[in-house]
């Protein structure tokens, strides 16, 4: 389970369920290390991960390479035994989905790697020091990261964990980022976050992150990414997680629709189980997110915020633009079947279609008005869960941008 950065500092709290968990269903003394023979894989095949991938419409993906507690899915030389071909699995997991991406789509792979971790003696011992000591991420962090661009060339590395020492300069993010982006086999095509140092975070990077679910809900100047997940409870897999927890289709193109509008990327996040599988619930819903995307991707791939990113008169509309064409994301059928926009002016030839329906849209405006858009019958549409209107010789009405 991936963990917010800011829980590294009460790591050591026991939370009473957890301890009665333990108590209950393992032996005495079991450890943390002895979770990782129970990590099999024996039903991973990456193959299907990346068919399930280019079926849900995805751009990029991002594997966690590494997380907090310093268990690497692939055979790193910097992390002896405590990696998923020297135990558990005995496979080469990070590198097996790799060839399949790239042999089977054309989605860019990427990588999430933690920079620091929870047990490592090293890093306990620089964050004694209150971080004077920086012995942990020559001989660690940065090693790796330079063995995984080498060895793997993601072309994007979403780096984390980097608010758990006080700047950027004790990881020795510069230095690496200036070989990245200038001399590594990735130099031409890779992308990086924020989270380099707190220094970094939502101010440096191709694209930041900020915080986890970061959703502004207004346009921002740099591009950025909606990192969330549809377990809305954990980054990872849960025994115990019931339906009501999964975010359903309409939650998954609300944020969707929001996050485009003001300019970002959405990174949806799945957890795995031990045994290697995307559970059936996360692979509907993440094809069911390539069937809208099917229909509607016209409104989000390569698309730009529009001046208005949500509409000023009829809530749950958000606005993009490509190609001269602007694209209404509607996420509610409207009373009536009439919508209503306030942010939109159309020229008196302009054209509205429905994406997946084939004929126009009958649309009037009166002047100084509303602009009305009568829907089609329901038997005329494709698309589930949020409509999608493309306008030709569509102008904003003057106003101030708006906002969640």
């Amino acid at each position: 389970m991936l963990l917010k950065v800011d829980q590294v500092y009460v790591i050591k709290q026991k939370y009473e369920q957890y301890v009665e968990f333990m108590e209950k269903n393992y032996r005495p003394n079991f450890t943390y290390a002895d979770f990782a023979p129970q990590f099999t894989a024996e039903f991973y095949d990456p193959d299907q991960w990346a068919d399930i991938f280019k079926a849900a419409g995805a751009q990029y993906i991002v594997l966690t390479s590494k997380h907090h507690e310093g268990f690497t899915m692939w055979p790193s030389k910097y992390a002896w035994n405590w990696n998923a071909v020297d135990t558990g699995p005995n496979r080469d997991l990070l590198g097996d989905l790799a060839k399949s991406i790239r042999n089977r789509t054309d989605i860019k792979f990427g990588v999430y790697h933690s920079l620091f971790e929870w047990f490592n003696p090293l890093f306990l011992a620089d964050k004694e020091s209150n971080f004077t000591q920086k012995a942990f991420p020559g001989a660690k962090t940065i090693p790796e990261l330079y063995e995984l661009v080498n060895e793997y060339q993601p072309e994007v590395i979403w780096s984390d964990g980097s608010i758990a020492a006080p700047s950027s300069d004790y990881w020795g993010s510069k230095d690496f980022i200036a070989w990245l982006y200038n001399d590594s086999p990735v130099k031409d095509t890779v992308v990086t976050n924020d989270r380099w140092g707190p220094d970094a975070s939502c101010a440096h990077g191709d694209f930041f992150t900020c915080q986890d679910r970061y959703n502004p809900g207004v346009l921002l100047p740099h591009k950025w990414e909606n990192c969330m997940t549809i377990d809305s409870k954990s980054w990872g897999y849960r025994r115990e997680a019931v339906l009501a927890d999964i975010l359903s289709m309409d939650d998954l193109t609300k944020t969707m629709a929001e996050t485009i509008s003001c300019g970002g990327n959405l990174l949806m996040n799945v957890g795995p189980t031990h045994d290697g599988r995307i559970v059936p619930i996360f692979e509907e819903r993440l094809r069911q997110m390539g069937e809208w995307l099917g229909i509607n991707g016209e409104a989000i791939y390569s698309s730009k915020p529009w001046s208005h990113q949500n509409d000023t008169l009829t809530s749950g509309v958000w606005y993009t633009q490509r190609d001269g064409a602007v694209f209404a994301i509607v996420l509610d059928w409207p009373e009536s079947d009439v919508l209503q926009l306030g942010a939109v002016t159309l020229a008196a030839d302009s054209k509205v279609f429905m994406l997946g329906c084939q004929d126009p849209l009958k649309w009037s405006q009166p002047a100084d008005g509303p602009l009305h858009v009568a829907f089609p019958d329901l038997t005329q549409v494709t698309s589930r869960w949020a409509w999608v209107l493309k306008m030709d010789g569509a102008t904003p009405v003057s106003g101030e941008e708006n906002r969640l």
